[in-house]
């Protein structure tokens, strides 16, 4: 092939993936006038999330959620006088992945993306939605900057979530450690590989301080992790009342095996990256018991609510719904809040909209956008019992 052949190829491609992000960038509203009840009009939402990989499961569930939700919708009659259409795809666990899949779903003229699950994925993702204007809601991405510029401090306008925060979570089991459990002096054993797992020792640290509380010890661990053998023997050796464990439960479960079988009984708490049913698989029911972490709902509420969400997705999916499927849920709810405010298909006026709402009833609580686009809502302590997850306590923020 000839050298003026291949640039002028070249150029092709370029323009033609020009064209498709152009096309996908959002702008004029749908009609939703004489066109509502044909089927071809939609309104497409991206669903990128995280079936592979790492954390496979989170967004395996928050898929599940999502689609309980759009099928629900959908059978009651759409949103706009249209249906809602998910295109859904794989991130990988990875940051690179989720940013190419966000390009990719510009490309399918989405409405609003969903997800991904993790802070660093999303992350991800951010620079695409934020370039083209469209919507990303986050059901469980709990890093502080997720949301907020970390160079400008501005809230970046195209960024939202329906999880509390890192410091929410870090703050709920330092007060629950020293207010329910009587704790005086605590040990620190965190994720230090992951911002999730730094916020979250960082906030338990200050407020477990304030209550009074002592922290005794500060260990670390990385991602893939497996032997924490040494190092609990350390910490054994501190004899402290607590241990908060900050971190994903691929590391959390086996190590808080490894603790039990070395004799440490104390309560030990997390946050909701603990929730996986991988945790009882790996960990066993009886080293969990006296264990604790923070979720953004529990199953077992008995909120009229709650039971009828739980009982559709158990009707769907044979089984449980855990915190990330309600998120998901809740994410696709509350976008389609922020277009019936909107009254129009339109990411740009979606983004307006999803920031000005209040009281919004989901499944993981009431809740308010803040000026960060944040969700202001109460969170829950969950305790495991017999490998069962038992509703402990529900904190207001």
């Amino acid at each position: 092939m000839k050298k003026n052949s291949r640039k002028k190829i070249a150029v092709l491609i370029i323009m033609a993936f020009m064209l498709a992000i152009v096309a996908g960038c959002g702008g004029e509203a749908k009609d939703t006038g004489d066109k509502a009840g044909d089927k071809a009009e939609m309104i497409n939402v991206g669903i990128n999330v995280e079936l592979s990989g790492g954390v496979a499961s989170y967004g395996t569930n928050a898929k599940d959620g999502a689609l309980l939700a759009i099928e629900q919708i959908n059978a009651s009659g759409g949103v706009l006088g249209m249906q809602l259409n998910p295109v859904v795809k794989d991130c990988k666990s990875t940051a690179d992945e989720a940013m190419s899949i966000s390009a990719a779903l510009v490309g399918e003229n989405i409405v609003a993306q969903i997800g991904p699950l993790t802070s660093g994925d999303v992350a991800g993702s951010t620079p695409i939605m934020m370039d083209n204007k469209i919507p990303l809601i986050a059901p469980a991405a709990t890093a502080s900057n997720v949301t907020v510029d970390d160079k400008t401090g501005k809230t970046n306008e195209y960024i939202f979530r329906v999880c509390f925060i890192d410091p929410f979570q870090g703050t709920l089991m330092a007060q629950f450690a020293a207010d329910n459990l009587k704790a005086k002096n605590a040990v620190i054993y965190a994720d230090t590989s992951t911002d999730y797992g730094k916020g979250l020792a960082e906030y338990f640290k200050k407020t477990f301080g304030e209550k009074g509380g002592t922290i005794v010890g500060e260990e670390g661990y990385v991602k893939d992790d497996r032997d924490f053998r040494a190092t609990l023997t350390k910490i054994k050796g501190m004899n402290p009342d607590f241990i908060y464990v900050p971190g994903y439960y691929q590391e959390v479960a086996p190590l808080i095996k490894q603790a039990r079988e070395l004799g440490i009984t104390v309560p030990i708490g997390g946050g909701d990256g603990w929730d996986s049913p991988d945790m009882v698989s790996v960990a066993g029911n009886e080293a969990l018991n006296n264990t604790y972490f923070t979720n953004h709902y529990s199953s077992q509420d008995t909120d009229p609510n709650i039971v009828k969400f739980v009982e559709a997705y158990k009707a769907k999916y044979n089984k449980e719904p855990d915190a990330f499927a309600a998120l998901g849920y809740d994410a696709i709810q509350l976008m389609v809040q922020g277009l019936k405010d909107a009254q129009a298909a339109d990411p740009v006026k979606l983004a307006a909209a999803l920031a000005k709402i209040k009281d919004f009833e989901g499944i993981t609580g009431k809740m308010s956008i803040d000026e960060k686009h944040n969700p202001v809502k109460a969170g829950v302590i969950i305790e495991f019992k017999d490998g069962a997850q038992v509703m402990n306590t529900r904190i207001q923020p």
